[in-house]
């Protein structure tokens, strides 16, 4: 009977999250009934985060602070990153740009930050400069010269987008719980990385963070949002979702240390190889923590 009854509840998640993905759209008598739930959907959905339990700090034997880079190239990575154009596409399907910045905007993410120890917070004006920049064309200098007007046509604006996008940087805390005793990941903050908006349109642009997001005041809003499941589009997984379980690939550049948390690059200079070797290092000793535990 346990097991009926386990089955029965398993059977109505995957029924309530189906019916979140594609609300309606089987039983729709017009296009705009697709998306609308009834009552009773509503009613059997209970979708909230997953609610972190508490972690008393007498139960962290052991943790390790990383910073990790999340390459939107790669291929694992690609729900992050698409869709980056949005003008053809359903308002249920966006990047994870798009829905921060959507929300910065409206308010729903209240806090955010200029740095990944989140000790200076920023507002949506601050961040500004570094989300478009504004610029005279040389006709429009021209124009100034002569006329002291400037005309719309000679004024280049250039916005900071979803396509823009390189990467975002983690940061998340290891740590070994003894009282379950197991080794444990926590992600406490996200940040966009794009090219300097001010040299975006050259060969090389250096790559900047935007802002800095703590994680655990998003996780509604990046619940709600749903990444596209390539595999079974019926059942889209959440952002909150995707980071919390890491379906993503990160490769670790900084660990916090002595040396005032210094980056691979800094002491591993313009190797590349070297570099990967060294975040594969730190990321295997994590790892060999816990399988260390249970050696006798």
């Amino acid at each position: 009977m346990n097991f009926r009854s386990f089955l029965l509840t398993v059977l109505c998640v995957l029924v309530a999250t189906g019916s979140f993905a594609q609300a309606n759209i089987l039983n729709a008598k017009k296009p705009e009934d697709i998306g609308v739930r009834t009552e009773d959907q509503k009613k059997l959905d209970n979708d909230k985060p997953l609610e972190y339990g508490y972690v008393d700090d007498r139960d962290i034997m052991w943790s390790k602070m990383v910073w990790e880079i999340v390459d939107l190239d790669e291929r694992a990575n690609f729900p992050m990153y698409y869709p980056i154009d949005t003008n053809n596409i359903g308002n249920n399907r966006r990047s994870l740009y798009d829905v921060l910045m959507t929300n910065i905007q409206n308010g729903e993410i209240e806090n955010i930050y200029d740095d990944s120890y989140f000790t200076s917070k920023r507002t949506l004006m601050d961040i500004q400069d570094a989300l478009r920049l504004i610029d005279t064309t040389d006709l429009g200098y021209e124009q100034f010269n002569a006329e002291g007007t400037v005309d719309r046509q000679y004024i280049r604006r250039r916005d900071i987008t979803a396509a823009d996008i390189m990467e975002y940087h983690i940061k998340g805390l290891w740590y070994f719980d003894k009282r379950q005793g197991e080794l444990k990941y926590r992600l406490l903050g996200i940040a966009p990385v794009a090219p300097d908006v001010n040299f975006i349109d050259s060969d090389d642009p250096d790559p900047v963070e935007l802002f800095w997001v703590w994680f655990p005041d998003a996780r509604e809003v990046l619940h709600e949002a749903k990444a596209f499941n390539n595999k079974n589009s019926s059942i889209p997984s959440s952002f909150d979702h995707m980071l919390n379980s890491r379906r993503f690939s990160g490769l670790i550049y900084r660990e916090e240390n002595v040396y005032g948390d210094r980056q691979i690059n800094e002491y591993i200079a313009e190797n590349s190889l070297m570099q990967l070797l060294e975040s594969d290092r730190i990321k295997e000793k994590i790892r060999n923590f816990e399988q260390d535990m249970w050696s006798y």
